[in-house]
């Protein structure tokens, strides 16, 4: 028997702590009187991420920044088209960052619960892994979390091609495509905080989310390819500057800087496979484009990276 089309979806637990209690957000459709996840099918060519964000937002009228992958869930659905598929969706915890708005989108009552009323509201058991995941990191004390997201720069015009100085070396046609393809993933973590080398084609990668969301890029000359071959020790305080900080934050920096900035941040890793990922980030490189958003729980020294994600052009 062939293997079932797969349609991919995604959604998210909003989540909130009222008077020292954790609330998780469950939204009822009246077509199929169920309550569960905010969630919704992905756009032809659009991130699960950024379908996540913009799903709960059209269900719920609550935007979020996302937080710490859940369980993905998967089961059998009889398709618009009159077949069998499996449904694959991708869930994020989620933070609530703004909450004007109107519920549209088939959803006509949203409410906050406590996890053991949310557990026992759930129609669908599926919807439970998600729950039981985002109750053990709050027990862990690593439910609360805020990106740190470093971005390679995307394609520049070849230096062969450029008489002029190196850090004036603009995006090609395809770097300036992948920075605006950025907007929207970069919108789903929600950066507060756009830091970038003072280079061109760095802050030229940021730039379209920066005019997005009306934030200033922070140039810094500490994450070119020219002061850190003469000061490596900068690029790295810098990083650790911004964890001390502790706020939701983009870096844009060069291939030669990243094994350094990687490997700083694999020494926050909470578990191997955090670790793993830096360790390969830093070995193999990242490619012209990409970005690793890292959940960090905590600042400071005493940060931890509790889950990381890689998004490659």
């Amino acid at each position: 028997m062939p293997a079932l089309r797969a349609v991919p979806a995604a959604g998210t637990i909003p989540w909130r702590v009222v008077d020292g209690e954790l609330q998780v957000l469950l939204v009822h459709r009246p077509r199929y009187d169920d309550w569960s996840w905010a969630k919704g099918k992905l756009d032809p060519g659009e991130e699960a991420a950024v379908a996540a964000a913009r799903e709960t937002h059209e269900e719920s009228a609550l935007t979020v920044r996302l937080g710490r992958p859940l369980p993905e869930a998967r089961y059998q659905i009889f398709d618009r088209d009159h077949t069998y598929a499996t449904k694959e969706v991708s869930y994020w915890a989620a933070t609530v960052t703004d909450a004007t708005g109107t519920l549209v989108n088939e959803i006509d009552e949203i409410a906050w619960l406590g996890p053991t009323e949310a557990h026992n509201r759930l129609d669908y058991a599926r919807d439970q892994d998600q729950l039981l995941a985002l109750v053990a990191m709050h027990r862990a004390g690593e439910l609360d979390t805020w990106p740190l997201i470093i971005v390679r720069h995307a394609t520049a015009l070849p230096r062969s091609k450029w008489a002029q100085k190196d850090w004036l070396r603009p995006l090609d046609a395809r770097g300036r495509a992948r920075a605006q393809a950025l907007v929207p993933l970069l919108a789903a973590y929600g950066p507060l905080r756009v830091v970038s080398s003072s280079s061109t084609r760095c802050r030229d990668t940021l730039a379209p989310y920066a005019r997005a969301t009306a934030t200033q890029v922070k140039l810094r000359e500490a994450l070119t390819e020219e002061k850190f071959e003469k000061a490596p020790k900068k690029a790295i305080a810098l990083v650790d500057k911004e964890i001390r900080r502790g706020k939701p934050a983009a870096i844009c920096t060069h291939r030669p800087l990243l094994p350094a900035l990687l490997e700083r941040l694999r020494d926050h890793g909470a578990t191997p496979d955090v670790r793993a990922m830096y360790n390969e980030a830093a070995a193999n490189g990242m490619e012209k484009g990409e970005l690793i958003v890292a959940h960090v729980s905590g600042t400071g020294p005493a940060a931890r990276i509790v889950a990381a994600e890689r998004y490659a052009p």
